[in-house]
Order: C-alpha cells, then sequence, then structure tokens
C-alpha cells in the first residue's frame, strides 16, 4: 500500500529510539501519535506490556478489531500502524489488550488535538502551516524575558477571564483581541495562561492534565492558539504556559495503568500516588518518561513559540514525602528524601529549555527552602530561570491580614524577604491560589470598612512593585474584585464602573507604566546592589522606607504607611540633596484616595537622618505608598 510521502518523515530512525530509551529525546511528537497527511495516518504508541494493540476511531466505526498495530522487533515496547482513508478531524482512540486479557481505550499519550470535554477521544489532526507575524518579538525576546528587564504578569484563567453576552466561554482567537486592549492597556509585559493542556475536568483549572500535547479544545483548535499567541506577541506582550509534570489524573482514557501496567506512573503508591491531588505521580526514574515530559515541554515553545513555561508544583517533586506521614514513603537510596530521578529530570528539562531556546524562560512554583532552584546546573543548581517567592507571598499577605492597630508586633513580616531576596532570582506571585478554597479574594482579605479595603489593596499591590523581584498578579485583583475568584463565571467587570475600583486598576497602570520608565525598578531585581533599606525598623509607627537603585545610577524611594493615620514631618534620609518628586501616591485622589500627599515633591533639608546628610520632611497618607525620583542625577550624594 503506498501511502501519502508526508507519512514517511514520521518513521522512526535508530537514533530515535536510542534516545528514546536513553531519556534524552526532547522531540518524540515528531513520532508518536498520529500523523496525518492527505487521507493517510501514521499511529504510533508506547504499550510495551499489551497483548495487543489496535486503532479505533470514526474511521472504522469505532471497532476495537478493525486496525490492528504491530509491534516493533527492537524490544522498544512501540506499535505502529499506518492507515489510509482516515481524514483529519476524524475521532480515535487506542484499543490495547492488557497480560490478563481486557481491553482499555486509551486517548492518545502525544495527540496534538482532543474532542471536546466531556468526551474523551483524540482528533486527527493534520498541521496545518501558520504563517506567523511575530518575528520582530522572536528578535527581541531574550530581552524581554531577561532578569533585567521589567516584567509584569498578568495570569488568566481563559474560561473565566471573559464570557460571551450568554456566557458561553470565548474562544482563543476572540479572547486574544480582549486581551491585547486590556494587557496593553494596564502595562502588563506578559500574559500566564493555567494550564490550556487538555484536561477532562473543567474545575481542574488544567492542574490535572491528559493531553500533554493538545490545546484543551474547549477554546478551539491548536491553529486557533498559535493564532492568539501570534496576537499577543505582535502587541509586545509574552505568553507563559504553565505546565504540570508533577502529577496527572486517574481518569479511565488517560495515562494511569496505560498498557493494563503502571507504565508513566509508579506502581508502588508510596511513591505514585499524590494523596493531596489524588493523582498519580510520574516515574522519573523511566527514561522513556522522561522523553515524554521533555518532548511535552519542548513542543510548546517550539511550535507554539511560547516565552516561558511556569512549572507546577515542583516542591512535589522534589520531595519524596511530600505531602505524607513517616512510613507513607521511600527514601532514596541514600536513606534520604530528596527525589533524586525528579532532580535529575528537572536540570534535563532546564537544560534543554535554554540550549534550544535561548530567550525563553522556565519559572518554577517552588515553596520551600531547597537551595539554588534559580542557579545553573554547572553551579549544582536546578537550572530554572526563576522562582516564585512563595515566602514573601505568605508573609507580606499574613501581615496585610492584620488590622493596623496590630501590626507594629508583626514588622518582621514586611521585613524579613529581604534576607533572602537575592538567593534566587525572584518572582512575586499573587496567584490564582490566593483567592480560592474559601480564601476569598484579596481586596475581601483587607482589614477594615471599603475605604479601608481598597487603601489597603492599593497599598499591597504598591508595595509588590516596589519589592525587588519579578510581579505576578492574578485577574480581577486589579480592580479589587470583591467576589472569590470562581470559574463558572466571568469577572465582575461592571466593578470598573465604580470609580473607586476603576481607580485601582489606574493605580496598577501606573505601576507598570513607572516599571518600564525607571530602570531601578527592573533592571538590579535579582542584585542586592539594586536594594537599600533607609528605615527597617520603624515598627512602632508601622512605616517602611527604601531605596531601589538602577545600574545606572538612578534612584527611587519608597515610603510605606501601613496604618490609616497620616503622618506629618515625617523625616527621612536620602543620598542625594535637592528636589525629589513624588512620582507616585497610593493615596491620590484619581486611585480613590483622600489625596494626602507631598504637592507633587519635596526639598531636602539639612537634617542627619538614618545615617545621611539630607532628609526630606514628609507627609505620609493614611494606608499609603510614596514613590520619590531625585530632580536630576548630579549633585552632592552618599
Amino acid at each position: 500500500m503506498k501511502l501519502n510521502p508526508g507519512i514517511e518523515s514520521a518513521r522512526f530512525g535508530e537514533q530515535d529510539i536510542h534516545l528514546f530509551r536513553e531519556g534524552t529525546h526532547g522531540r518524540l511528537y515528531r513520532r508518536f501519535g498520529c500523523t496525518a497527511a492527505g487521507s493517510d495516518a501514521r499511529f504510533v504508541v508506547w504499550a510495551p506490556n499489551a497483548q495487543a494493540v489496535s486503532v479505533m476511531g470514526d474511521f472504522n466505526n469505532w471497532q476495537r478489531d478493525a486496525a490492528p498495530a504491530k509491534a516493533r522487533s527492537d524490544g522498544s515496547g512501540i506499535w505502529e500502524l499506518e492507515l489510509s482513508g482516515v481524514l483529519p478531524g476524524q475521532g480515535y482512540k487506542f484499543a490495547i489488550r492488557t497480560r490478563d486479557g481486557q481491553w482499555l481505550e486509551k486517548a492518545d499519550p502525544f495527540a496534538r488535538r482532543a474532542e471536546c470535554p466531556p468526551a474523551t477521544g483524540s482528533v486527527v489532526h493534520e498541521p496545518v502551516p501558520f504563517d506567523w507575524h511575530d518575528s520582530l518579538w522572536m528578535e527581541q525576546r531574550a530581552a524581554k524575558t531577561a532578569l533585567d528587564a521589567p516584567i509584569a504578569v498578568y495570569e488568566v484563567h481563559l474560561g473565566s477571564w471573559r464570557r460571551a453576552a450568554d456566557g458561553a466561554m470565548l474562544g482563543y482567537r476572540d479572547a486574544a483581541a480582549r486581551l491585547v486592549e486590556y494587557v496593553q492597556r494596564l502595562g502588563f509585559t506578559h500574559v500566564e495562561l493555567l494550564p490550556v493542556t487538555e484536561h477532562p475536568f473543567y474545575g481542574s483549572w488544567g492542574y490535572q492534565t491528559t493531553g500533554y500535547f493538545a490545546p484543551t479544545a474547549r477554546y478551539g483548535t491548536p491553529e486557533d492558539f498559535k493564532a492568539m499567541v501570534d496576537v499577543l506577541h505582535q502587541a509586545g506582550i509574552g505568553v507563559i504556559l504553565d505546565w504540570v509534570p508533577s502529577h496527572f489524573p486517574a481518569d479511565a482514557h488517560g495515562l494511569a495503568q496505560f498498557d493494563g501496567t503502571h507504565l508513566y506512573e509508579h506502581e508502588d503508591p508510596r511513591q505514585g500516588f499524590h494523596p493531596e491531588w489524588n493523582s498519580s505521580i510520574f516515574n522519573y526514574g523511566r527514561n522513556e518518561v522522561r522523553s515524554f515530559l521533555l518532548s511535552s515541554a519542548l513542543y510548546w515553545l517550539d511550535e507554539f513559540h511560547i516565552d516561558a513555561l511556569r512549572v507546577d508544583a515542583v516542591a512535589s517533586m522534589l520531595y519524596l514525602d511530600y505531602s505524607r506521614n513517616a512510613g507513607e514513603w521511600i527514601p532514596n537510596r541514600f536513606g534520604g528524601r530528596e527525589n533524586l530521578e525528579a532532580i535529575s529530570f528537572l536540570r534535563l528539562l532546564n537544560e534543554a529549555v535554554y540550549r534550544d531556546h535561548p530567550g525563553a524562560q522556565t519559572i518554577a512554583e517552588e515553596s520551600t527552602a531547597w537551595p539554588m532552584v534559580s542557579r545553573p546546573v554547572y553551579l549544582g543548581g536546578l537550572g530554572f530561570g526563576m522562582k516564585w517567592n512563595m515566602g514573601w507571598m505568605h508573609d507580606t499577605l499574613a501581615y496585610m491580614q492584620e488590622d493596623p492597630v496590630y501590626r507594629r508586633w508583626h514588622h518582621g513580616q514586611m521585613t524579613f524577604s529581604l534576607v533572602y531576596a537575592f538567593s534566587e532570582n525572584f518572582m512575586l506571585p499573587l496567584s490564582h491560589d490566593e483567592v480560592v478554597h474559601g480564601k476569598g479574594s484579596l481586596i475581601g482579605r483587607m482589614p477594615g470598612d471599603d475605604w479601608q479595603k481598597r487603601a489597603n489593596l492599593r497599598l499591597l499591590l504598591g508595595h509588590m512593585w516596589a519589592h525587588p523581584g519579578k510581579k505576578l498578579l492574578f485577574m480581577g485583583c486589579e480592580f479589587g474584585q470583591w467576589r472569590e475568584w470562581s470559574h463558572d463565571r466571568q469577572l465582575d467587570w461592571e466593578l470598573l464602573d465604580d470609580p473607586a475600583h476603576a481607580g485601582i486598576a489606574r493605580w496598577v497602570e501606573d505601576l507598570n507604566r513607572l516599571l518600564r520608565e525607571n530602570p531601578a525598578l527592573h533592571n538590579r531585581d535579582c542584585e542586592a546592589g539594586g536594594f537599600e533599606w533607609v528605615d527597617c525598623n520603624d515598627a512602632e509607627n508601622s512605616v517602611l522606607s527604601w531605596l531601589r537603585k538602577s545600574r545606572d545610577g538612578r534612584l527611587l524611594l519608597v515610603v510605606a504607611n501601613f496604618t490609616p493615620l497620616p503622618r506629618a514631618d515625617y523625616l527621612v534620609g536620602v543620598p542625594r540633596a535637592g528636589r525629589w518628586r513624588e512620582r507616585m501616591n497610593s493615596d491620590a485622589a484619581l486611585y480613590g484616595g483622600s489625596g494626602v500627599g507631598n504637592q507633587g515633591g519635596v526639598d531636602t533639608v539639612p537634617v542627619c537622618a538614618h545615617g545621611r546628610y539630607h532628609a526630606l520632611n514628609l507627609t505620609l497618607p493614611p494606608l499609603g505608598l510614596l514613590m520619590f525620583e531625585p530632580d536630576s542625577a548630579e549633585g552632592p550624594s552618599q
């Protein structure tokens, strides 16, 4: 039978088999799964413990025995089948006969397209050459994602950000058009998407993935998703994808017990079952599984021009005893709790990403004090580009939830993050995890009446933007949504009709503008020399003051008053004489504040304060944050 020549390119070479079994193949998606060309298709699956494998689908009336595959003779466990009369858009699954004679019907682990849930099949997909228009972005991407770049990330769940008038979820293309307008207006540099990898349970928000190579069909086709990325890139907006190699669901059509054995996961539940998420844990010590995950990561970068992968739940990968009690886990070969295989895989992943896509980033959601997460592999690190600063998030929210009258007793929660702020390349996250599971909304967790809650939220956001580290904010927090986030409805956009909430959004917009304009706020985010306390000890007044410094000598003074009491004649020592302009004031009337401030700027006075010969005599607004720039880089300084 003569098949379309396009099928030939998908056939294995000896090197493919070698790298697959070695655990270093990063492009398995070019060989496995369904390769369609015209009306012909090639199907490939890894099922080493199966008695038989066949392909069932729309093209053979879903008959299990109509299209048997053949096992390769090289012992790789790979089954292959080439068929004619197969058309793009048709559904299919692999029928796998286990050792004990049972038949399993499994979705294709390498499917590039899936049926729209609740359907669970894979879809024959013949990729259409995509006409990308993001060449300028791709040329400049390395600079846009660098550690010295201004980075402010808007975290989005596509199904609940905005919806159509009838409540239907927006597709990739419609969402892209609206995202571009909104994200550009607010000045965010990147969008981070909660996982769009196919997932059967919408309520998992994508974190229970079954389709590691398929954008969820809920919002459209793979080409639609490419169009979304392309539109964002043309607008100068980077795209970060949440990627979940830590666990996968036990759905019958998925990876769990794929060929009747624990193929992708560990057999022993002390290693292969995740008690916190009721899901399966990948066996990172199995080379074929490493190749599968590595290929998934590189696929999104290769095919969809994704700019960064935010790797979910890294801590759960690193520790064998994660969420387990004594006796519920198996130590490593040295008797320790570190998952040596997962560590090895993460290093392999990061080396491959930075080797093949030097302009991209990997970002670890890692919630412990594991050392050198964002340090190079050759220095003994895990090799990530950045790490979420979960400690900063927990301490800051705990402090901000305190009634201001008690904040003086918790002052250290706001200063402790600077003890370790430069031990990693940090991103500061106020993510979806902080507004779900009964925690309430971000603004709802702030103390006081409605005015004070809004002022506290502006203060929190100002502190975040002025603190070293890249920024990430979940959708809705930028305008003070009152209700806890729900994936079943869109955000409460009508709040923007209220000037008080529109003012919060304007505050975020202006923070992002200053972040881009003043390098003191970004180009030494990961360097200790870019930060200096002015006074971190004024617990009695719950006031903090510090300097941000750029590589070219620009300065930014930040003063934050965490009480509702305005403070007059508050002296702050500064390193440079002259006039200091008030660039930002979270209490300004246009943000919904009371308008207390310093009338646009203050001249220094020859008074010693905080170890300096010059000082500013300031009026601090209630629950307010101020930022000042010296009028000129010239003049005496200390």
